[in-house]
């Protein structure tokens, strides 16, 4: 959550919610966690309840392991975080930390873009894209 979706006072990144919802329509689950807690408070706060599966602390370090000790009954198949080394280990999208509010920030439509991208293809072309440390969800050759 911290500097993903919400900057340093709480804001709401510009294009959550919209996102969220695009998301939840196509048929994904959007799961929410942070590594200062569960956070389930701001969830409700920002209105994203209804579109959010669950709630959990993220691991930052021993990711595979932290899923277990944090007691996250999924196992994340794409990531969103600007935490560089858990995008690396799960596949998804290092995004830009959002730190300040900045109502002109489009990270989230990028977001969405690589998403359906990796949906239909199983990997995206976007240099935001991490594949998964085990080499799935890169192209192949």
């Amino acid at each position: 959550m911290d500097y993903t979706i919400l900057s340093q006072d709480n804001g709401l990144r510009p294009g959550t919610r919209d996102v969220f919802r695009k998301l939840v329509d196509d048929g994904h689950q959007v799961y929410v966690w942070s590594g200062v807690g569960v956070r389930a408070a701001e969830v409700e706060q920002h209105g994203l309840q209804e579109y959010v599966e669950g709630v959990f602390q993220k691991p930052l370090q021993q990711f595979e392991e932290g899923l277990r000790t944090f007691g996250i009954t999924v196992r994340p198949d794409f990531v969103v975080d600007d935490y560089p080394e858990i995008v690396s280990a799960f596949g998804g999208v290092l995004i830009r930390p959002y730190l300040f509010r900045a109502p002109h920030d489009t990270e989230m439509e990028k977001v969405y873009s690589i998403v359906t991208e990796y949906s239909l293809r199983g990997s995206s072309e976007d240099s935001s894209y991490r594949p998964r440390s085990d080499g799935s969800g890169q192209k192949e050759e």
